[in-house]
């Protein structure tokens, strides 16, 4: 099974990964069915807003994740929407000492995660999903995204 994207960029910065990257990243993500998500990638203040309207936060973040809630009735296989910010990827890498194409991978499986019902809240939750993120990471010949920090907020 696996998981189609479509890739929504309001952005026109030219150094942003293609749709060939993100696809790559989640083709990684282990599924049970075929599942459809959007991703979002967005400016600081579209991220504040979205961040400020749905976790009542005063900064932008990362990577937010809204799961598709349709009705029972309606049989489309879409997973929901993950939206990153790009110029906190950015910040977050060179922050963190990381490969700017190593943290967007990282948000995006992390993103889909939450859709897919992963939390990090309790201690013991975290461990799995951030194993789970590891292992997705490392098929994708990328470091332990939690060697050094922890890149969600």
């Amino acid at each position: 099974m696996s998981i189609s994207i479509e890739l929504q960029n309001t952005l026109s910065a030219p150094d942003l990964p293609d749709h060939n990257a993100f696809q790559c990243w989640v083709d990684a993500i282990p599924c049970q069915s075929e599942q459809e998500v959007l991703i979002r990638i967005v400016d600081h203040q579209e991220m504040l807003t979205l961040n400020h309207q749905f976790r009542q936060q005063e900064k932008a973040t990362n990577v937010l994740s809204f799961r598709a809630e349709l009705p029972a009735v309606v049989d489309i296989p879409l997973l929901g929407d993950v939206v990153i910010c790009a110029p906190v990827v950015l910040q977050e890498a060179q922050a963190q000492g990381k490969t700017v194409l190593s943290h967007w991978a990282h948000m995006t499986v992390h993103g889909i995660l939450h859709l897919q019902g992963y939390d990090h809240t309790e201690a013991s939750a975290a461990n799995i999903m951030e194993q789970l993120e590891t292992d997705i990471m490392r098929t994708l010949g990328f470091a332990n995204p939690y060697t050094d920090t922890h890149s969600h907020s």
